[in-house]
């Protein structure tokens, strides 16, 4: 499909209209407890993996964060339901337009913005984090910020990250994690390693209290 007719179909104007009122009732619905800065003060990248990343959208809403949603057909509606929250949107991805991507997002920091990645998407693999959150963080000399999050009442779609669809009227543990900080010098294999271990184990802490039964 042309681009410009998909830009200005109906199906991308409705779907993500839609999209924002379930996040919207999501919220208002769920009972969630958040531990740790979720705010931090000044540029940050925020990182949690791609099946959280509604944990992102709603409770960091209207901050004018800065998110990187791919250029594909797809990522029109991500894109739009973002603008539509309060959000910066930058398009590109690590396999279409990556490298200005990069570039855009690392613009943005030094600019005085947060921005959120997801460093295990866009198609995986789960759980592993590309090292582009890294040279963000390095080039821009602002920390990250890991996060994750458990939900009670979901369902887990059959994509590759397992995507966790969050349903109302549950509990959602929200959980943040200590800044990392990226120097110069610093091995990008090894901060990206240091940047996923803390992701798994936000994750491991999130799911634990949902279990507890804290709030």
């Amino acid at each position: 499909m042309n681009e410009l007719l998909y830009r200005n179909s109906p199906a991308h104007w409705l779907l993500p209209l839609l999209a924002r009122l379930y996040i919207r009732f999501l919220g208002l619905t769920s009972s969630i407890a958040i531990k740790g800065r979720k705010d931090y003060p000044g540029p940050a990248v925020y990182a949690l993996w791609h099946r959280q990343e509604v944990l992102m959208i709603w409770l960091h809403r209207n901050r004018g964060l800065a998110g990187l949603v791919s250029q594909s057909k797809d990522g029109e509606y991500m894109a739009r339901i973002l603008l539509g929250m309060g959000f910066n949107v930058i398009r590109g991805s690590s396999t279409t337009g990556g490298s200005q991507a990069l570039r855009a997002l690392t613009k943005a920091a030094r600019a005085g913005y947060s921005i959120a990645v997801t460093p295990d998407g866009p198609k995986g693999p789960i759980f592993k984090v590309h090292p582009g959150i890294i040279f963000i963080a390095q080039k821009a000399g602002v920390p990250i910020i890991p996060a994750a999050c458990a939900l009670s009442n979901k369902k887990i779609l059959r994509s590759w990250d397992k995507y966790q669809f969050p349903l109302p009227f549950g509990r959602i543990e929200a959980v943040y994690g200590e800044p990392i900080r990226v120097a110069g010098t610093d091995d990008v294999a090894a901060k990206a390693a240091e940047v996923e271990n803390a992701l798994n184990r936000l994750t491991e802490e999130a799911e634990a209290l949902l279990a507890g039964g804290r709030g």
